[in-house]
């Protein structure tokens, strides 16, 4: 009989070894393991708290009941759902052919639009229809080349139109005001006031003054020093008004010596219809006709300037007639003097009458301004 003898020391010191290796490996992979865990636990905590300052909506902070602490809601949602982009593999990023913009190309090109936007207007290359519609026909006494006048005083003025040439000295200063600063237009729906009278308010958003300042900006745009003064001259009492409008631009010339234009602008009185419109087409634009109103010292007040008053409105018309025929009426001549004998360039103005809109009066103005401006030049 065969006895087997087993070495129980040897089985313990084996058992030791298994079990000591063992450990270590389970060490090692617990290491690895917890070491990659911080990697991304860091990566993770990285994009949230750079989206926790960059994202203001993720500071929402709610109270824990049961911990007593204070934690992020927008972290606590947004930590769920970056686990997604976490994985995301290069292969998946180059299938779906994410690109980065080129925001020096895009740059450009809204440099490009902007410039096409911003272009000025090509303003002398339009075809001019006038609108016979709600127009009355036009009449005149005497004709200058393509300039109609019409003479309502006893003066022959063939001498003054033989030498029609007026030179304006200087070109810094243009001086706009309103003799009837209350006259207004048929009310739209972007212009709608309440009148004051027939055709008439006190709101100068909505007035002549209003036209006023779209001329002005024009005028600006060609480097006018432009003065516009927007006092009340035909309110509260209508009766007085031209004493009153003196007095301002006499104040304005006294601190204003140099100043050679002057405009009083003024909207067409009512005619026999409130729907009188005199308009013309420029393009695509429909624009109120302007005329200019020249006096003279028929009255018997002193008006030594009126001739050169004429001579130049008649410069100023000549230019708009080549360049957009109907635009001016023709010219009126009275005997009143209408503060005209203060400089050698003043004028009145009328734009548009009772039927036109103010859109179609401040439309004009851009016209008007290229054509003083040339005058000047």
């Amino acid at each position: 009989m065969k006895i087997t003898v087993i070495n129980l020391k040897k089985i313990i010191k084996y058992i030791f070894i298994f079990f000591v290796i063992a450990i270590i490996l389970i060490l090692l992979v617990k290491s690895l393991k917890t070491e990659k865990t911080i990697k991304q636990e860091e990566k993770k905590t990285s994009l949230l708290q750079c989206l926790k300052y960059e994202l203001p909506v993720t500071r929402v902070v709610e109270e824990s009941i049961e911990e007593n602490k204070k934690i992020d809601i927008g972290i606590k949602i947004l930590s769920m759902q970056i686990g997604m982009f976490n994985n995301i593999t290069t292969k998946d990023k180059e299938e779906q052919n994410l690109e980065e913009p080129i925001i020096e190309e895009e740059s450009i090109q809204q440099q490009e639009d902007i410039s096409k936007i911003t272009e000025p207007e090509d303003l002398e290359n339009k075809d001019t229809k006038i609108i016979d519609e709600n127009n009355i026909k036009e009449t005149y006494t005497n004709k200058y080349k393509d300039v109609k006048i019409n003479n309502q005083t006893d003066y022959d003025i063939s001498q003054v139109l033989e030498s029609a040439s007026y030179t304006v000295e200087n070109k810094e200063k243009v001086v706009i005001y309103h003799t009837h600063t209350c006259e207004s237009y048929t009310p739209t729906q972007n212009y709608s006031y309440p009148m004051t009278d027939s055709y008439r308010t006190t709101d100068l958003n909505f007035t002549v003054s209003k036209v006023g300042d779209e001329l002005s900006s024009q005028l600006e745009k060609y480097g006018f020093n432009v003065i516009h003064s927007k006092t009340y001259h035909d309110y509260p009492s209508y009766s007085g008004s031209y004493g009153r409008s003196l007095k301002t631009l006499e104040s304005i010339l006294a601190k204003n010596k140099e100043a050679e234009i002057t405009i009083d602008l003024h909207r067409d009185a009512v005619g026999s219809k409130s729907n009188y419109a005199p308009s013309v087409q420029i393009g695509d634009e429909v624009c109120a006709q302007v005329m200019f109103v020249i006096g003279t010292d028929g009255s018997g007040l002193e008006h030594e300037n009126w001739r050169k008053n004429l001579q130049y409105a008649i410069k100023v018309q000549s230019i708009a007639d080549e360049l957009y025929p109907g635009l001016f009426r023709p010219i009126i001549l009275r005997n009143a003097r209408y503060n005209q004998h203060l400089t050698t360039a003043s004028t009145i103005i009328e734009v548009g009458a009772t039927g036109n809109t103010l859109e179609q009066c401040l439309a004009s103005m851009k016209y008007v301004a290229n054509v003083l401006h040339k005058a000047t030049e």
